[in-house]
């Protein structure tokens, strides 16, 4: 008797139907066929111990699992489920209701306990919008993937469970969530905010100007001035995740494991990633055998802080360049090719030198002469233009630090930043644009949209001929300046915006360098 049921394998962030088949026919052994993994073709050893444990037999017979398209590579441990199932049923030990209803995913442990999956989420849209009555899986990922509405999601802790429950023989009442509700009772829970930052009145501005615009950021300063604690708020002055947003971000997160076993739950704040320096290339951009999500694609909506940008390997910063400028990833393989989104802000910190007093209003610059310009070639110039706002980070004074004066609070920031964005959208929906801020704007949007007035050309030209500024750069302080414009509620870019957004190319300054 052939048995069929369907799993299901998560290629990028989306996810493919696998229909798995199996059949006993004459003959011995357990044969795996259809591009399986190490950890599909190890599956008979678990399928064999779990069932066993159940009072289950494997049939002394050639066993085929057929896993179809074939000529598709599958890959993990999640296929174990849908194998015994069919297996059990194929060789007439249960008698189950109709497996082809049903996505079943689970990685079986040796007495039968169920593991948690990858990639519940996309696989649970998939099993919707390919029909599917509902989805079997571990009860760990059940939340997760209840996410989907109109989708029957069975959570099962074990295979003696997702027997009973096929066969008939138990009732589960699949899991439901409010999606809306869930959401709305999640969002921005942020225990960081600005207002627990003394000072820093420049870094604070250079910061909401980057939000407004979903500007790139890097902040230059001394050791202990606040760069990582300035960083790490960032988040909590972006417009808050919309409902779709946080489907793709949690996607993505799904897909690399990352949720975690008892947080199926939906994303609702903005990412914050901040990888070590040691980082590898695979590690930051993603891919590997089988393509998985990295650092850039886990900060997809949010954040990448790169702390110590130097000390970061030069191959590794090199290829950043083509995630910031098409918002994705693309990673090529000889059987498949897969995007995973990367619309992300950047922002980066260094030290001004090796020693890190470089300019420093207090301490003197122990480094040799041509240690600075050599610190700072680490960072390439291409990579530099391709970041927006270069901001001089001062060390906080001691009346700063110990003013009363209460600062600014991140939701007082947010709604300036949020207003300019509306600015922003209703600008690109006008112009029938499909962007969404305007450090997205392309060249040519940028030369129809930032226009300037006579005195606001000659003070770009002025400061593109003094600070030898690429034609890429020329384009970037466009952007910020209608950025400020836009925060200033202008409907043009004045001389005063240009000026101002000059002032955040420090790295692009000779007298920087120089001291």
């Amino acid at each position: 008797m052939i048995s069929k049921t369907y799993g299901s394998s998560v290629y990028g962030v989306d996810a493919s139907l696998i229909e798995i088949e199996v059949n006993v026919l004459n003959g011995k052994g357990l044969f795996v066929v259809g591009l399986p993994d190490s950890a599909i073709k190890e599956s008979e050893h678990r399928v064999e111990s779990a069932v066993k444990h159940y009072g289950y037999v494997i049939p002394r017979q050639k066993v085929v699992v057929n896993l179809a398209p074939a000529a598709t590579k599958k890959e993990g441990a999640a296929f174990d489920l849908p194998i015994a199932l069919s297996i059990l049923q194929s060789s007439e030990q249960i008698g189950a209701r109709a497996l082809e209803d049903y996505i079943i995913l689970g990685e079986l442990s040796l007495d039968g306990e169920l593991r948690p999956i990858k990639g519940a989420l996309p696989i649970a849209i998939e099993a919707r919008k390919q029909g599917k009555k509902g989805f079997i899986l571990p009860k760990e990922n059940a939340e997760e993937a209840a996410i989907v509405n109109n989708l029957d999601v069975i959570g099962v802790s074990s295979l003696l469970e997702a027997i009973e429950f096929v066969q008939g023989d138990k009732e589960i009442k699949p899991l439901e969530i409010d999606t809306r509700e869930l959401f709305d009772d999640m969002l921005d829970d942020y225990e960081l905010d600005f207002s627990q930052v003394q000072g820093q009145e420049n870094m604070k501005r250079a910061l909401e100007i980057a939000a407004a615009g979903g500007h790139n950021v890097i902040m230059i300063g001394p050791p202990g001035a606040g760069k990582t604690m300035l960083a790490k708020r960032l988040a909590t002055i972006l417009p808050s995740l919309s409902l779709q947003e946080a489907l793709e971000t949690t996607k993505i997160h799904s897909v690399a494991g990352k949720l975690g076993v008892n947080n199926g739950h939906l994303i609702s704040t903005r990412p914050f990633r901040s990888p070590h320096h040691t980082i590898s290339d695979v590690a930051l951009v993603g891919g590997g055998g089988v393509p998985q999500p990295g650092e850039i694609s886990l900060s997809h909506n949010g954040v990448l802080f790169l702390d110590e940008l130097p000390e970061f390997k030069r191959t590794v910063l090199e290829v950043m360049r083509q995630p910031l400028e098409e918002r994705k990833v693309s990673i090529s393989r000889a059987r498949m090719s897969v995007d995973f989104p990367a619309n992300f802000m950047l922002i980066a910190s260094m030290n001004p030198c090796p020693c890190g007093y470089h300019n420093h209003p207090e301490k003197d610059c122990t480094c040799p002469p041509g240690a600075v310009q050599k610190y700072l070639n680490k960072i390439s110039g291409p990579l530099l233009d391709r970041i927006d706002l270069h901001v001089e980070v001062t060390p906080v004074s001691f009346d700063q630090i110990a003013s009363l004066k209460e600062a600014e609070s991140s939701n007082e920031i947010r709604k300036r930043v949020i207003e300019a964005r509306e600015i922003q959208k209703d600008r690109f929906e006008k112009e029938g644009l499909k962007l969404h801020s305007n450090a997205m704007m392309p060249s040519q949007v940028v030369k129809k949209i930032c226009t300037l007035d006579p005195l606001g050309k000659n003070l770009l030209k002025s400061a593109m001929d003094r600070l030898g500024l690429s034609a890429r750069a020329y384009d970037r302080i466009l952007k910020v300046a209608r950025t400020i414009a836009d925060l200033a509620g202008s409907e043009k870019v004045e001389a005063g915006h240009i000026a101002e957004a000059i002032q955040f190319r420090s790295l692009d300054r000779e007298s920087w360098v120089e001291g």
